[in-house]
């Protein structure tokens, strides 16, 4: 299914109960994130304590679709994210169709290894959501459709099968900061 703007509308259900989401939005932030970094899924706690530090950088928030392979509480997690966790927006959602409800976007761009449009022909506009699949399985056809407008690849040679998530990320957020002047971080000396 899609919108007037051409977007695919994504419908995967989840028959799983839903549980309210948990909700990090009060963390002394009072900007409108620059982007919504969206990982679904996710297995290894490193990578999200990794990406959850990427966006504080940028000033991004970070939604964490379930069920997730790891707790919140990992120590693994807190170690790859160190004291950045504390500063960042996040929320935690059971299910991509409470994802949907909940995301304040309706332009989102899937990544994956599999879509057919390079990073560097992607129009990204601030506030965009960039979701990603979890480490292992990546996105679930539901979700992914290679050929739309709204798949994004970075392209790799064939030696290399795909990047790491928390990489991935910090690439396609860059990218976004590249297109938009608007949300980038203002130098420090």
């Amino acid at each position: 299914m899609k919108d007037k703007d051409q977007r695919p509308i994504n419908s995967v259900s989840d028959d799983t109960a839903i549980v309210q989401a948990e909700r990090r939005d009060d963390c002394n932030q009072t900007y409108p994130p620059a982007a919504h970094v969206v990982l679904y899924q996710p297995e290894i706690p490193q990578n999200t304590g990794n990406i959850g530090r990427s966006c504080v950088g940028v000033r991004a928030k970070l939604w964490l679709v379930g069920p997730k392979g790891f707790e919140i509480t990992d120590s693994r997690l807190k170690r790859a994210g160190l004291d950045y966790w504390q500063h960042l927006q996040w929320a935690e959602v059971a299910n991509w169709q409470q994802l949907q409800d909940e995301i304040p976007t309706r332009r989102q761009w899937v990544f994956s290894r599999f879509a057919k449009k390079p990073i560097w022909e992607t129009p990204f506009q601030c506030g965009d959501a960039l979701i990603f699949g979890s480490e292992s399985a990546g996105l679930p056809a539901e979700i992914l459709d290679p050929e739309s407008p709204f798949a994004v690849t970075l392209p790799t040679w064939p030696e290399v099968r795909s990047l790491n998530l928390a990489v991935t990320v910090g690439v396609a957020l860059y990218q976004m900061l590249a297109a938009c002047p608007e949300i980038r971080p203002m130098r420090r000396d």
